[in-house]
């Protein structure tokens, strides 16, 4: 990655094809519980109309899906959320969005191998549905950030607090975001790549002397 750390070229919404000296494919997850604001992040950052597949919830999701605090969402991702952002003429970024409820996560395996990181959608208001979230991506080894979604009836916390309640560790960014903004969304995705660069210029773990000797 480029340490000058390249913008996201976020123009008006385009449905034009790749261009033909795109050579690097980089591949972003989008995680979260259930309605943090995933589809709409993908949606308002994506340079194509994305792809969805969200369905109209029905009676069978009583009892299974928790609507606590969204009670008004009538729909949901079922299998995954698909946008791309071109980056300059060699670089592409490709978004995934990922299902929220428990139900769906055997679709994550699929969707993260190849990913370069994550990031992490948490809402306020039900901040315990992002603890295995992240505790997936964790157990995984997945890089991530995490970003707040900032919901206008959602409680208004400083970021250290989201972060104590969270138990994120100190290196791993957390900031603020409006899903529904193109430029926040970017401003979101711009975080995690400064962070997956800086991961990278950090020196690797050294190996155990009785791991080294195996």
């Amino acid at each position: 990655m480029d340490s000058r750390g390249s913008e996201l070229a976020v123009g008006p919404a385009r449905e034009d094809a790749l261009p033909a000296s795109a050579a690097t494919a980089v591949k972003i997850v989008v995680v979260g519980g259930f309605g943090v604001g995933k589809t709409t992040l993908v949606g308002s950052v994506s340079e194509i109309r994305p792809l969805t597949t969200e369905e109209t919830m029905t009676e069978v999701s009583i009892g299974v899906d928790d609507v606590r605090g969204v009670e008004q969402k009538d729909a949901t991702t079922v299998a995954m959320d698909f946008g791309r952002i071109t980056i300059n003429e060699q670089l592409v970024l490709y978004l995934f969005g990922t299902p929220g409820q428990q139900r769906f996560w055997f679709l994550w395996t699929g969707l993260f191998e190849g990913a370069l990181g994550a990031v992490v959608l948490v809402d306020t208001r039900r901040l315990e549905a992002s603890f295995d979230v992240i505790g997936r991506l964790e157990d995984g080894g997945v890089p991530f950030i995490v970003a707040v979604n900032v919901f206008p009836d959602a409680p208004n916390h400083p970021l250290d607090e989201v972060r104590a309640a969270l138990d994120l560790p100190a290196a791993v960014p957390i900031v603020a975001c409006d899903a529904r903004s193109r430029a926040s969304s970017r401003d979101t995705l711009l975080a995690l790549m400064r962070y997956l660069y800086w991961l990278s210029t950090q020196p690797a773990a050294p190996v155990a002397a009785s791991a080294a000797t195996e």
